[in-house]
């Protein structure tokens, strides 16, 4: 019943989907910390960039941003990351499209967990000397991060779902190969979306298991 998926690289889809939510989660996080920071800076400036980038980006269509990438940087601007074949430098505007937007949400889990952290902890610190930088890194994040792994785990699985858009630009991962087979396939299409359907279980119901069993472990007891 299954014969027909011999002919087509569905691990090597998959693969290319595992790829692209690792780098892109990567991303995400650090991105998503350095916005954090800004919201709750001191710095008027940073504040307001921090703000207009997240109601601008988050608001966003994703397929747009993706999209946008593509025709914007590497067809227009001729950026090309790097370098590589084509399909290599849509593998990493890819990256950054999906980087820029779950940056924001990664952010927002960021901020509501740095909002738990008593603020007598940070007015301590300071008083101690030390600065908005070392008082963030040092007290803040790390409790912050605690407190919202399970919050942060969505995002992951959110974006271990949304990969899916960079067929949208041509990569090469699972829902490209899917829209494929579809369309060499048409009568065996329900066996190729429960084949998808499952490969999406299989990576996203360990992650969110894991990750909830983690959050547990951590949570900071007030």
């Amino acid at each position: 019943m299954f014969d027909f998926l011999n002919e087509y690289d569905v691990l090597g889809a998959f693969w290319v989907t595992v790829q692209l939510t690792l780098w892109s989660a990567i991303g995400s996080l650090i991105w998503g910390t350095m916005l954090a920071a800004m919201r709750v800076s001191p710095v008027p400036v940073m504040r307001t960039f921090g703000t207009v980038y997240i109601n601008t980006v988050r608001n966003t269509p994703l397929t747009l941003i993706i999209v946008g990438t593509s025709l914007a940087l590497y067809q227009t601007l001729g950026i090309e990351l790097g370098g590589g074949t084509s399909k290599e430098i849509s593998f990493k505007l890819a990256i950054l499209g999906l980087i820029a937007y779950h940056a924001c949400f990664v952010c927002e889990s960021l901020r509501s967990g740095i909002n738990t952290v008593p603020v007598g902890q940070a007015e301590a610190a300071r008083a101690l000397g030390l600065k908005f930088s070392q008082v963030l890194s040092l007290i803040v994040l790390p409790q912050a991060f605690r407190s919202v792994v399970a919050p942060l785990a969505n995002v992951l699985i959110a974006l271990t779902k949304n990969t899916t858009v960079a067929a949208a630009i041509g990569v090469a991962e699972a829902a490209l190969l899917m829209k494929e087979m579809v369309e060499f396939e048409s009568d065996k299409i329900f066996l190729i979306f429960a084949v998808f359907a499952f490969g999406f279980v299989v990576l996203t119901l360990p992650t969110g298991l894991f990750l909830g069993w983690v959050g547990k472990r951590v949570a900071v007891k007030r």
